[in-house]
């Protein structure tokens, strides 16, 4: 069993709630749809697919069980409230480069589940021996953008007009990225130095 496996599922607390974290699995395709769905359009527009599709989903929740994407659920009761996920590529020359994947759902907002979220997400990729994380998100993600970079992550690019939405906006892309070995210098500032990372 590895060290994830023994990690989920979870309990945390973020803003005096108790989360529950789990990995992703097919039994949480109805609640990721539900959750998909309460989603303002804007928080989807850095995914590469709208996940409020269900193809999309079900080629999500394979590359799940395929090892390409490790994805955690963070859930209140039954209902999901937030999703993390490391998503790699074993056979390109990028494969000690993980893409984190964070959103947090109306509900849970404001309560530090972001972050919680990320710190979870670098367990994931030291655990995969990655070397460096990205994260991308459009320009107007201004809180989720100052978070990302309290906790030292660096932009790295600025793509102008990248991204269009449903009425046919164009949006900036910005993509953030930090190196996981100089985690370990900020380990206490993370607040994961109580879980016993080896």
């Amino acid at each position: 069993m590895s060290e994830i496996d023994e990690r989920y599922p979870c309990t945390i607390e973020a803003g005096g709630e108790e989360i529950a974290l789990t990995l992703m699995a097919q039994t949480d395709e109805s609640a990721i749809a539900a959750f998909a769905d309460s989603l303002p359009e804007n928080d989807l527009l850095f995914l590469t697919r709208d996940i409020r599709e269900p193809k999309v989903r079900a080629a999500w929740l394979t590359q799940i069980e395929q090892g390409e994407i490790l994805s955690i659920a963070a859930k209140l009761g039954d209902e999901v409230v937030g999703t993390t996920a490391v998503v790699t590529d074993k056979l390109s020359f990028s494969a000690h480069v993980g893409e984190l994947r964070v959103l947090v759902g109306p509900k849970a907002r404001e309560i530090g589940l972001g972050r919680k979220l990320i710190q979870e997400a670098f367990l994931i990729g030291m655990n995969q021996g990655l070397d460096k994380l990205t994260v991308r998100m459009t320009i107007d993600q201004d809180a989720a953008i100052k978070v990302f970079e309290e906790l030292g992550f660096k932009q790295e690019a600025l793509f102008r007009d990248q991204v269009k939405d449903q009425a046919g906006k164009k949006h900036d892309l910005i993509i953030l990225s930090h190196d996981v070995d100089g985690f370990f210098s900020q380990i206490e500032a993370y607040g994961l130095d109580h879980v016993g990372v080896e």
